[in-house]
């Protein structure tokens, strides 16, 4: 079945503790339609300058992924983003933002994607995530991403969101925001309490945790020796869970924590070098080979 990305692209300058990279391909979308990808169809929808390469674009397309709902707006410049992680490679400075031309984004769906069953809403205003949702004709799931600078600023929207979604994706310092919880079993359970089927927690290295109506549980990371950039990394987790999801046309939760470990699998390719370069290099096949890993570290005699 195919999918649904509405969120930004972006233009990406990093710098790590051992190396950088200037204006790479980057943002939520980006990185989310390219994990997706490997399982499923992608309906990409997004906005972009005149400064945006066709390239960056016939790449997308190279991914099965249809880019019919990426505008590009003439005399404006594309979303940009440039930051610096701390040696730990978990925490990051934000040294640069300018909006452009996502500052007044305001996605239309095209008619053919209104009705795609799976529907991912990445971080964005949680304004902009309803007006893509009531676009969109009875979706099979809803899960849509948020981030601190929204709970802070449009919690009153992002509840009301919250109510109509099935899942809501979040790292653990922004449940703790977004919950008034410490603890993040509690955070996770209070989510729920909000009008959400399920939420899932990132924890970055430490791996996720998932919160449902049937339990909870906690998925680690896959060990990963190389990190050279983790940019992208919750982006490139949801796309591996959602897009395992779609491909697969379930919602139950087996279904789920199969699609987790998707996700958790994407992403620990995605840190092993910067923008979508290691993602490139792959194809489902190394997955697979990963997950073979992943159930051998986690069997118990």
């Amino acid at each position: 079945m195919s999918l649904l990305v509405v969120g930004s692209i972006a233009f990406d300058s990093v710098e790590t503790p051992t190396d950088r990279r200037e204006n790479v391909i980057g943002g939520s979308a980006t990185y989310f339609s390219y994990a997706a990808s490997y399982f499923t169809p992608v309906n990409l929808v997004g906005v972009v300058g005149e400064d945006w390469p066709d390239e960056h674009t016939s790449l997308l397309q190279s991914r099965n992924i249809n880019t019919e709902g990426l505008e590009v707006k003439a005399g404006e410049k594309t979303f940009s983003w440039k930051g610096k992680y701390l040696p730990n490679m978990n925490d990051r400075e934000t040294l640069e933002v300018n909006l452009n031309v996502f500052e007044s984004f305001s996605p239309v769906l095209p008619e053919n994607y209104k009705e795609t069953p799976f529907v991912f809403l990445a971080n964005g205003a949680p304004t902009v995530q309803m007006q893509v949702l009531e676009q969109a004709n009875n979706p099979k799931l809803v899960v849509a991403d948020t981030m601190d600078l929204w709970i802070s600023i449009q919690r009153k929207e992002l509840l009301a969101l919250i109510e109509r979604i099935d899942g809501l994706v979040l790292n653990d310092s922004e449940a703790k925001l977004l919950t008034g919880e410490e603890n993040l079993v509690k955070a996770g359970r209070a989510v729920l309490d909000m009008g959400a089927k399920f939420c899932v927690l990132k924890k970055g290295e430490h791996g996720a945790m998932y919160f449902g109506e049937e339990g909870w549980y906690v998925l680690p990371a896959f060990p990963t020796q190389n990190v050279l950039d983790p940019t992208g990394a919750g982006d490139s987790f949801a796309g591996g869970m959602m897009g395992y999801l779609a491909s697969v046309n379930a919602t139950d939760p087996a279904s789920i924590k199969r699609a987790l470990v998707y996700g958790t699998l994407v992403a620990s390719y995605n840190v092993e070098d910067f923008s979508l370069e290691r993602m490139k290099q792959i194809e489902r096949d190394a997955l697979e080979q990963r997950f073979a890993q992943y159930q051998s570290m986690l069997a118990i005699s």
